[in-house]
Formats: structure tokens, C-alpha cells, sequence
């Protein structure tokens, strides 16, 4: 540190203490509307049962329709979203499960049907797993004012805990013919989706635990299936009842719902993996920057396997710079990256493009719409980006972005 001519260590230490307790207790007037007291002049808690966040984080999930809660993608550091910063889709409210009298069915073609408590499920060599879950009609961006969080945050990633779908299968005698399984839930909609073995059971999982403990309710609690790199509504919660056979069951959820229309009249079904996508989430709405550095920061994800490149653009996609991807980058799971910026105080826009391991790179919006025309809600995944006015404003922007 330089030394400044007149001033001693203690104004130094006096003057940035003070500026640090002046900053906390404004974030904490605006956030509370109390100060925060001087910790060095009274005993602090001492532990109890249930740890808080500091009063000046207040991080929260956003409602944009009753049925769903977006997590704030723009508030989180690293890569695990905290349980009670998970994202939410339900379709028919909270189903509240006793475990005491929890089953599982498992039957169809199999050898042995059986039914599962809990505590036989927890009976079976246990695996974790860090991965994201993300809802297959994750995009929502008609509006200036929107944050990541409004934008994409129907995704989030979790460290989560069970036993491999294929210890259950071969327990029971799955037999060699079943090329489907049906994953019943037991929430008033009895939410029920058809799945192909082959493409998903060298993941798949019945998962109990959520970063260290027991699933909450609006994750499945007592136990939910879990697909790693599927769209989410397939990753069935309140798991109940599971049923083998040699073809789709044809459910709602994947005839008249989950379908992908497009441009020529057609539709995808069973259209399940999701593709590579990647937003920035710092400078992004509501945020104001300065001219000069600024690390451009934010998170990308493919259900197809690891991301292998992301690329950033400042002059709205007409040249791109390869972004640093922060470890550790694991298969089907979000992965941070940054690129470093000096800007010079002109209007300018920020986008990315996430590539993955097989080599798909992701689209911009026109091309999505020339595929699937204009109607389609699922499966989105634009490149996407912010526009900076020039006094250092950010807001949303995707239109512009081009390829």
C-alpha cells in the first residue's frame, strides 16, 4: 500500500472501516430499514438451531405465474443453487407426503413387481451427483426490464443424492423387451410422463437428499426421479409408481402438453434433452457499470454433456472472444465463465453463445424461429445479451443479436 503523506495506519484502518460499516449499514437500511449495530460493542448470537443469511442478503425467488418460482441466477456465486433458492413448476400445488407411509410401485415387465418404503430405497448403495434441472419452456424476454432471473431462471443446480434408477430396475428383473418406463407422481395432477430407457438410465437416479439434506417438498420430498440433462417435468417428483413396457404411454403431458410445433405444421414429441444455452449475469438489468474494467460473468449448461467453449461478444455478435471457463466444468451441470472487458463508455451489447462437447453450438432467435416458426414455447435457447446505454445502464436485449 502507498503511504500518504500526514495520515497514520489507524486513520487509514479508522477511514476504511468506518466507509465498510457505512456501506453495510446503507444495504441494510435499504433492505430493512434498520441499521446495522457495531459489532464490537455488545456479544453477538450465539448458535442455535437453524443458521440465516446476513440481513443484508436478501436473495429471493420471483413468481411469474402461480404454478412456478424463478431463482435468482444474477445473486448466486459458484454453481449450487441453495434448496430454498430452487426454482419451482408444479402443476397442480405442493403435494405433502408422509414418508411413514410412503410407497413406490415398480411393475410392467419385470420379472418381480415390488413396492419400495423409503427406507428400503435408502437400503441401496447411495451416489451423488452435482447436475441442473431446468424447465423445458425456461425463457421468458419481451421487456427491457428484465433480469436473468426473469429471463431464464426456470434452471437451477443441485448436489443431489439417491440410488441408481438401474440397482431398482435390476432388482425387480427389468426384462429386455422394456424399452419405456412410465414415472407416475403423486401430486394432485398425478403428473405422469413416458421415458426411453436406453437414452436415460446410465444417469437416472431416485434421489432422497438435496446438498446435504433431505429433499424439500417443493423438490419431491420424499423421493423424486431425477434425469440428469432432460427437460425437468420428465424428473417426475413425489415419485409413486413406475411401470416398464415396450412403448410410450402416451400421456398428456407428452401429447397435448411438452410438444414442440413447427413451422411447417408438424410437432416434436418426446423431444426430452436440453440444449447447450449460456446468459450473462453480471453487468446485467438493474445493474449500472463505470467506464473501465468490467469482468463480464455468467453461466452455461448443455444436457448433452460438458460445455467446451463459451464465446462473448461486446459489439452485439459481429466479432466473438473466447470466455475463461471457472473449474470445475462437469458433464450436464452449469459451468461459470468470465471474460475480461475495458469499456470505453459507448453504447455497446453484450451477448454469449455457449458450444458443448458434441459440437452443437448455441442458436440465435431467428434461427429457432425459421425452424420451428413462431408459436413454439419449449425447448427456447437464444443466444441472448444486454444493451449498455452510455451512461452505463444496462438492459435487456435480444432481438438485435445476431449470428
Amino acid at each position: 500500500m502507498r503511504k500518504t503523506p500526514g495520515l497514520t495506519r489507524r486513520d487509514v484502518l479508522t477511514t476504511t472501516l468506518g466507509a465498510a460499516a457505512f456501506t453495510l449499514a446503507t444495504r441494510s437500511a435499504a433492505a430493512q430499514e434498520t441499521p446495522l449495530a457495531d459489532t464490537t460493542k455488545k456479544w453477538g448470537r450465539l448458535p442455535n438451531a437453524l443458521g440465516a443469511r446476513s440481513p443484508v442478503e436478501t436473495p429471493k425467488r420471483t413468481l411469474n405465474l402461480p404454478t412456478s418460482s424463478r431463482t435468482p441466477l444474477q445473486d448466486l456465486h459458484g454453481t449450487i443453487t441453495p434448496a430454498d433458492l430452487h426454482y419451482e413448476r408444479h402443476h397442480s400445488g405442493l403435494a405433502v407426503v408422509d414418508p411413514r407411509t410412503y410407497r413406490l410401485l415398480l411393475h410392467g415387465m419385470v420379472d418381480r413387481p415390488l413396492t419400495f418404503t423409503l427406507d428400503d430405497i435408502k437400503r441401496f448403495p447411495a451416489t451423488t451427483r452435482v447436475c441442473f434441472l431446468e424447465c423445458a419452456g425456461n425463457f421468458f424476454g419481451t421487456r427491457e426490464e428484465t433480469t436473468p432471473q426473469d429471463v431464464c431462471g426456470l434452471t437451477s443446480q443441485t448436489e443431489w443424492t439417491g440410488v441408481m434408477l438401474s440397482t431398482i430396475f435390476n432388482e425387480a428383473g427389468a426384462q429386455p423387451r422394456a424399452t419405456w418406463f412410465l414415472a407416475e407422481g403423486q401430486d394432485a395432477a398425478v403428473m405422469t410422463r413416458s421415458v426411453p430407457i436406453k437414452e436415460v438410465l446410465r444417469d437416472a437416479m431416485l434421489v432422497y437428499a438435496q446438498n446435504g439434506e433431505a429433499l424439500r417438498p417443493e423438490q419431491g420430498y420424499p423421493v423424486r426421479l431425477l434425469l440428469p440433462g432432460i427437460e425437468g417435468n420428465a424428473s417426475v417428483k413425489w415419485l409413486r409408481r413406475l411401470e416398464l413396457s415396450d412403448q410410450p404411454f402416451m400421456t398428456r403431458e407428452e401429447t397435448s402438453k411438452y410438444t414442440d410445433p413447427l413451422a411447417d405444421g408438424t410437432a416434436r414429441q418426446f423431444s426430452l434433452v436440453m440444449d447447450a444455452r449460456s446468459i450473462i449475469t453480471s453487468p446485467a438489468y438493474p445493474q449500472t457499470i463505470e467506464k473501465g474494467f468490467v469482468e463480464i460473468r455468467g453461466i452455461a449448461w448443455s444436457g448433452r454433456g460438458l460445455i467446451r467453449r463459451v464465446d462473448v461478444s461486446t459489439d452485439g455478435g459481429k466479432t466473438w472472444k473466447t470466455a475463461a471457463l471457472q473449474q470445475p466444468v462437469l458433464p450436464k451441470a452449469h459451468t461459470r465463465f468470465r471474460y475480461a472487458w475495458q469499456w470505453d463508455g459507448r453504447p455497446a451489447e453484450i451477448v454469449s453463445r455457449a458450444v458443448d462437447e458434441t459440437g452443437y453450438g448455441q442458436p440465435d432467435m431467428t434461427a429457432l424461429r425459421q425452424a420451428r416458426g413462431r408459436r413454439t414455447r419449449y425447448h427456447l435457447n437464444p443466444v441472448t445479451g444486454w444493451t449498455i446505454a452510455g451512461d452505463g445502464r444496462v438492459r435487456f436485449g435480444v432481438e438485435r443479436v445476431r449470428v
